[in-house]
């Protein structure tokens, strides 16, 4: 089930949360909770994703115990191929394939392989824990914590990846604590705010992008009013969407007393590449550069070496998003620009940060086409309306004072966590407007066709 739907907001979620601060005062019984309720919240979406997150957190686990008694190297090796090899097949193997046919000039037929929701997620979650095994962490937990760790329904399908020393040790203290009325309070409004963010902003502006997106895709050639109305719409749905899943899971887990980390902190504010990325699902930038950068060499063995660890990072950063050579040219681009970035700070270059900001927006903005494209030849088309290929144009954009307030809201009112988590000082007025919020967003979900998270299909 979705966050962002009548079921999971006046139903599975008021009922988790009932179950779990009854079971409040027990550890094993408020954990058991929390397995059993991200099993269900799995389960809703197909049941057949079930033994497989199952299977793998159990395998893991005992790989894990293994090693805590045997301390052998090879078993965290093995446990870190098992991860890869599951993700490789349910998400790449066809992809894989497909390639070969292409360059054998044969055609392949898909295997119909299942492909488990929010799979890059829970898999690199796992792998970073044998890793950190490996360099000498030494915490071996038991299987309803580890389980509880790997399966918690608010960051279980699209992140942030939460590592295992952020979460475990929370799961000792009882969220019948002094601070359980703010950190409901708190969590509930972090929610309310991300809900806004996906229901009313970016599921508005997709209305949008994706008619011009799938007309594009169909074979149309975009005037240069609709490929800039889609790609900028886009780059504000991508934006809307993701953070306000973010928000909603940090939410979430403040709810049960969990702190979570922060996943996006204004990213288009950013003033150059480098900066985007320490803002943009910081969660996943730090994974890929303590277990796929710093391993690479990271920027120890000099300058040219440094620019090829931090495109192949960032190769490796687009295929993880999705099994089409679009994310990996994607991907390619950002680790080229990140590159470039580097040696324009290491040659004491300096631009107005005004200039650097206008120049990375229009980068990210023309990288969004590639990410959202379906093929090249879609991306090509996009890209050729925006320089004008396809005529000018006139385009008449429905709920333009949305977009017009995403745009400021982006760039100039504080974060969602800043303004929930810091700001906001307790007040019982407060409850009346975000109530009529939530009433409206709840009549405004109900209203439409629910639209999944886009991150869901990474």
């Amino acid at each position: 089930m979705l966050f962002n739907s009548q079921l999971f907001i006046l139903g599975f979620l008021p009922c988790v949360l009932a179950l779990y601060y009854l079971a409040a005062a027990h550890k094993t019984a408020r954990q058991a909770v929390l397995v059993a309720a991200s099993l269900a919240f799995y389960g809703g979406w197909d049941v057949r994703f079930v033994p497989l997150l199952i299977g793998l957190t159990l395998a893991n686990w005992l790989v894990v115990r293994a090693y805590g008694r045997w301390r052998r190297d090879a078993l965290l090796v093995a446990g870190v191929v098992m991860n890869l090899t599951v993700l490789g097949v349910c998400k790449y193997a066809d992809f894989a394939a497909d390639t070969v046919a292409d360059v054998m000039g044969t055609r392949h037929l898909a295997w119909g392989i299942v492909l488990p929701l929010g799979i890059s997620f829970f898999t690199f979650q796992k792998i970073s824990y044998l890793v950190d095994l490996r360099r000498g962490d030494r915490h071996v937990y038991g299987l309803l914590e580890f389980a509880a760790f790997v399966t918690f329904f608010p960051q279980l399908i699209a992140g942030p990846l939460v590592r295992h020393n952020e979460i475990i040790p929370q799961f000792a203290a009882s969220p019948r604590r002094p601070e359980m009325w703010e950190n409901l309070a708190r969590g509930a409004a972090l929610f309310l705010i991300g809900l806004g963010k996906k229901s009313a902003i970016a599921d508005t502006v997709a209305l949008v992008c994706d008619p011009i997106y799938a007309r594009v895709a169909a074979g149309a050639h975009p005037s240069l009013a609709e490929a800039w109305a889609a790609s900028g719409t886009y780059m504000l749905q991508i934006y809307y969407d993701f953070s306000g899943y973010s928000d909603m899971a940090i939410g979430l887990g403040l709810m049960f007393g969990f702190r979570l980390p922060l996943n996006f902190a204004a990213p288009y504010r950013s003033a150059s590449i480098r900066e985007f990325w320490r803002r943009w699902h910081i969660t996943l930038s730090r994974f890929l550069r303590d277990y796929v950068y710093i391993p690479l060499g990271g920027n120890r063995a000099g300058q040219g070496r440094q620019a090829v660890n931090v495109v192949a990072t960032m190769l490796l950063g687009g295929l993880w998003h999705g099994a089409a050579w679009t994310f990996v040219v994607w991907g390619g681009l950002h680790g080229v620009a990140l590159a470039a970035n580097g040696a324009w700070d290491r040659a004491g270059w300096r631009m107005p940060r005004v200039a650097g900001w206008l120049l990375t927006t229009l980068f990210v903005l023309c990288g969004w086409v590639l990410f959202r494209s379906p093929d090249f030849t879609t991306a090509a088309r996009m890209s050729g309306g925006m320089v004008g290929a396809g005529g000018v144009g006139r385009l008449h954009v429905d709920n333009a004072g949305v977009v017009a307030a995403a745009v400021a809201i982006a760039l100039l009112l504080p974060t969602s966590q800043a303004l929930a988590l810091q700001r906001l000082q307790p007040s019982r007025w407060l409850m009346i407007p975000a109530g009529a919020a939530l009433v409206f967003l709840l009549l405004l979900v109900g209203g439409r066709v629910p639209n999944e998270f886009i991150y869901f299909q990474f």
